[in-house]
């Protein structure tokens, strides 16, 4: 593995002294795509934000050699660990080019902010089309481009997608998968948190299996997408044991 960007150890965290997550640990390398995977109510978007410091929790994060324990929000943004969350919150009344101009308000740069713009237009061709549009009146594939293109904007060293698929087609969740894969060659890492299994380590380069707050299951996408008895019964919860010694793999 090339150099930690994101490292995890023992992270717990909840809501009002209810625990949902329960010792998580990961890592991510510069330049990863790593997909984190589990069912509705796993603990998926919890873990992001307490990542993203919007929730408190014990347990250790480092992010690009520094720990972000101590940090509020605002200063895990400015280290360019950028979340694009579920449900895209764009500003409905607002364009679509001022959504993507909100990702980059804590940048001084013009110069590299105009140079970004067309680089985000050059991925999503459709929200240049669309720049003078209401971001409300985009389809939900549109909206998707744009929540993701507006955390482009922040010069992400880390971008954190969360349901990525959600209500979308698969033609539409195609095209974003492969805008990932152009994402990563400009430098950026991606965490691509998914219920969508097989699309998310379709493009990812390792996993993990988040169940009930805790990472049941990790490996290299290409392992876990040939082992899917294994993988399908740690997404649901059930014993991972069990499930290998019926035939799903190592």
């Amino acid at each position: 593995m090339s150099e930690t960007l994101l490292k995890v150890d023992g992270l717990k965290a909840g809501y009002g002294g209810m625990a949902v997550l329960d010792d998580v640990h990961l890592e991510i390398a510069r330049g990863e795509i790593v997909a984190l995977v589990g069912s509705n109510g796993a603990g998926k978007t919890t873990l992001l934000r307490a990542l993203s410091r919007l929730i408190p929790s014990t347990g250790r994060v480092t992010f690009a050699s520094r720990s972000l324990n101590e940090l509020a929000p605002h200063q895990v943004f400015a280290l360019r660990l950028v979340q694009v969350p579920e449900g895209r919150q764009l500003f409905d009344q607002m364009s679509v080019e001022d959504n993507l101009l909100m990702g980059a308000y804590r940048r001084s740069s013009r110069a590299a902010i105009t140079a970004d713009l067309e680089r985000v237009y050059g991925l999503f061709p459709t929200l240049k089309e669309r720049r003078r549009q209401l971001a409300g009146s985009l389809s939900g594939g549109e909206q998707q481009m744009c929540a993701i293109a507006r955390g482009l904007m922040a010069a992400p060293q880390l971008l954190m997608i969360d349901e990525m698929s959600l209500g979308l087609a698969p033609v539409v969740v195609d095209l974003l998968l492969d805008t990932l894969e152009e994402i990563r060659k400009e430098g950026i890492t991606v965490l691509l948190v998914e219920q969508d299994v097989f699309s998310a380590f379709h493009v990812a380069d390792r996993g993990y299996v988040l169940s009930h707050g805790r990472i049941v299951l990790e490996n290299d996408a290409k392992h876990l997408r040939a082992n899917k008895q294994l993988l399908i019964a740690s997404y649901l919860g059930e014993r991972v044991q069990n499930a290998a010694g019926e035939g799903g793999g190592p």
